[in-house]
């Protein structure tokens, strides 16, 4: 009876951590779900970017939806918004130590597609032999 209590309680432990790394990957979703904030992160953790720059290298964005991503990000504290002196005005935008952390994070999905898409085409390629 002791060992089944032990198992039980393990079991309890295990179903306790899978319910806090679901809910901790529901609240890094809520922060950057969506198809372009990941890839705009990635971009800002090379370098500081201009809002013209970032339309560029994002491709497939909206100016529009580039600009509400960007005051999304900001507001959460994961890049800085930066008024450039020129004329005219131009705005740059930069990664902040807060979203330095998530570099890791993206360069991770990047290796990790980079798998993925050596696999399909492996795929592909054995289908047609």
């Amino acid at each position: 009876m002791g060992n089944q209590g032990t198992k039980m309680k393990s079991e309890s432990i295990l179903i306790e951590d899978c319910s806090q790394t679901v809910l901790a990957i529901n609240d890094t979703m809520e922060i950057l779900g969506g198809k372009w904030k990941v890839l705009i992160i990635a971009c800002l953790c090379y370098q500081s970017m201009r809002y013209s720059e970032l339309l560029k290298k994002v491709q497939g964005i909206s100016g529009k939806m580039l600009s509400r991503e960007l005051k999304e990000l900001e507001v959460n504290g994961l890049i800085e918004r930066n008024v450039l002196a020129t004329s005219p005005v131009s705005v740059a935008y930069k990664i902040t130590e807060y979203g330095k952390s998530l570099k890791q994070l993206t360069q991770t999905i990047a290796e990790w597609g980079l798998q993925h898409r050596a696999r399909i085409l492996k795929g592909m390629r054995q289908e047609k032999v």
